[in-house]
């Protein structure tokens, strides 16, 4: 059930992103953002009473600062998408995402096998690959646009995936909700600091940008339920493989292509997930 539930996140994740970056390349980013983000706290409030639960003040705390960190991560990872290629910008977050829940899982007893190790060499090569960009005149360089954006991006949402997952069995939806809040808090501060509109640019970009809220919240379920149903590096992983959907649908959609390397480099990170999870 935790593999399921965890595909289920990774598809939808994917999905989402795909949408908040077709949108934020239509409206403002703080817009896109913060819509998309309350429209995922109205349906989780929709869903609470269909999972009862008993929260606990540190399950919520853990909540609300995993909700920082996924508001900032998905700034960044917005961000990213609208500057660079979807399918060099997703995987490179993903992989990072993945390490560190990996990392905590492991200081709090769960086994690192060989295979989970090769997995990280394998995910930190692909990273290597999918950030390099051929100049004019053949040379490489790590130069991809949003590559940095897209680390910095991995590294957080890391952050937002590990206190997620923290809040405990018995605190079900109530963390989500607790994160949501947070990551609303800490986005609407952002931009009243940036002087950064929260309005969108037309009425048309509405519906994806509700869309992308939709199928972000309903990830953010199956991932929580993955979590609590099995380990938290699984659960983790697996829907860390969520670049799957948004290259693919990048590529379909919107037509886009990737250099060779780059392929390789998408592929090697599909696969080092897969291993990490393995």
């Amino acid at each position: 059930m935790a593999i399921v539930l965890g595909l289920l996140a990774a598809v939808f994740y994917g999905s989402a992103d795909f949408c908040g970056g077709v949108a934020v390349r239509r409206s403002p980013m703080f817009a896109v953002t913060v819509i998309s983000q309350a429209v995922g706290l109205v349906l989780i409030l929709v869903a609470l009473p269909f999972f009862p639960a008993h929260p606990t003040p540190q399950a919520l705390a853990f909540g609300f600062i995993s909700g920082m960190c996924g508001g900032l991560g998905l700034l960044l990872l917005y961000h990213a998408l609208s500057i660079g290629k979807m399918g060099v910008v997703s995987p490179i977050t993903a992989v990072l995402a993945a390490l560190t829940p990996v990392i905590v899982g492991a200081a709090r007893g769960e086994h690192l096998v060989n295979l989970k190790l090769a997995g990280i060499g394998v995910a930190l090569l692909a990273v290597v690959l999918i950030s390099l960009s051929t100049e004019a005149d053949g040379t490489f360089e790590f130069s991809t646009a949003g590559v940095k954006e897209a680390i910095a991006s991995g590294v957080i949402l890391g952050g937002f995936y590990t206190f997620l997952a923290l809040g405990g069995h018995n605190a079900g939806l109530y963390p989500i909700v607790s994160a949501r809040i947070g990551s609303i808090t800490l986005l609407l501060v952002i931009a009243l600091v940036m002087r950064r509109t929260i309005a969108i640019a037309t009425p048309a970009a509405l519906g994806i940008i509700v869309l992308s809220g939709v199928l972000d919240m309903a990830a953010n379920i199956f991932y929580v339920l993955a979590a609590y149903a099995g380990y938290l590096s699984i659960a983790a992983v697996l829907t860390s493989l969520y670049p799957a959907s948004t290259v693919f649908l990048a590529r379909f959609v919107l037509g886009e292509r990737l250099a060779a390397l780059q392929k390789a480099g998408v592929v090697l990170a599909l696969a080092g997930v897969a291993l990490i999870a393995g």
